[in-house]
């Protein structure tokens, strides 16, 4: 059983989840299903459903199957038990992590990925994380649900191919609350539409915009090449968006990861959803986050939460938009 530990130094929850070094060293090539060190076949391409445990959901396309929903073999999240805190002395925090872990395969390509999906399939992937937010949504133990797609071994992915995780938490994390308390500080209405109103005025750092979603590299980017999507219909939580923003914020998404394929290749990239924690309302903006593994994170980084990025944002943008993509 996972266990949540609090850091009393930072007020944050780290999960151990000892299990989850008994995963199969699988990341195979790009150009060959089968990992030549381990001969393993790849469990996320068809024919090979056998080696995952049942399907939650699964999307059928020209019938046969374009995306499944199924549970993590090795979850770092699981259980209904409910939030119970236990102290085991004077500064020892403890916790059951409960809640829910999915894999999200969302392409039957192994050597596809985000950005080669084309105009329907990338506005059903979004689609899919809103039914499954929804679910997490009506269950008692599940309080934040982080979608997210690890791109690439430096990002952290085990297997090659695509896909992302779906985690049902049964705490908010201290990201998503500090995102909270900004929106709560500004004094303008929201943070992230007056965001976008002020980068379509700068117009430096605005890599896509539309009617319905702007992508931007964030004037306090990080790490080189982050990148934010902003849906421009203002919703808390991403399950209720409508059809046509989850679909202008997918094919954002997806053109967005090509332009940064275009210029660094096959790069690395972890993706981030943010949503509104489940049962709170008031001032929140959901959104998604793309952060690109070029650089390494070092000892200052780490030491003091300071990042320090080696490529300003408004030349990021530029280059970004000077490549034209078609899915």
């Amino acid at each position: 059983m996972s266990q949540m530990r609090l850091n009393p130094l930072n007020g944050r929850w780290v999960t151990i989840v000892a299990e989850r070094a008994e995963r199969p060293s699988d990341f195979a090539s790009r150009t060959d299903i089968v990992d030549p060190e381990s001969g393993r076949t790849c469990p996320f391409c068809p024919g090979n459903e056998e080696e995952t445990p049942p399907a939650l959901e699964t999307i059928e396309a020209d019938g046969s199957w374009s995306m499944r929903v199924i549970p993590n073999k090795y979850p770092a999240f699981n259980g209904v038990e409910g939030f119970a805190v236990h102290n085991l002395g004077p500064v020892h925090v403890q916790a059951e992590a409960s809640g829910i872990h999915e894999v999200f395969v969302y392409t039957p390509d192994h050597e596809s990925g985000l950005h080669q999906l084309d105009d329907e399939h990338a506005a059903e992937m979004m689609f899919t994380l809103r039914r499954r937010f929804s679910e997490h949504a009506a269950l008692d133990q599940v309080r934040y649900t982080q979608a997210i797609v690890n791109h690439g071994r430096e990002a952290g992915a085990s297997i090659a191919h695509p896909h992302g995780q779906i985690l049902g938490l049964p705490f908010v994390p201290g990201e998503v609350i500090d995102e909270e308390r900004a929106f709560a500080r500004f004094a303008g209405g929201c943070l992230l539409c007056t965001t976008v109103e002020a980068e379509i005025a700068a117009d430096e750092r605005v890599v896509i915009a539309t009617d319905d979603v702007a992508v931007i590299t964030p004037f306090w980017s990080g790490v080189p090449y982050e990148m934010l999507i902003i849906p421009r219909h203002h919703e808390a939580h991403l399950q209720d968006a409508n059809d046509e923003s989850l679909r202008a914020v997918g094919i954002a998404l997806r053109d967005a990861l090509g332009q940064l394929t275009a210029v660094h290749g096959d790069v690395a990239f972890n993706l981030g959803f943010h949503t509104a924690p489940h049962e709170h309302a008031g001032g929140y903006h959901w959104h998604a986050h793309v952060w690109p593994n070029l650089v390494t994170q070092a000892g200052f980084e780490r030491g003091t939460g300071v990042q320090i990025n080696v490529l300003p944002p408004e030349q990021a943008c530029e280059t970004l938009k000077s490549i034209t993509v078609n899915a």
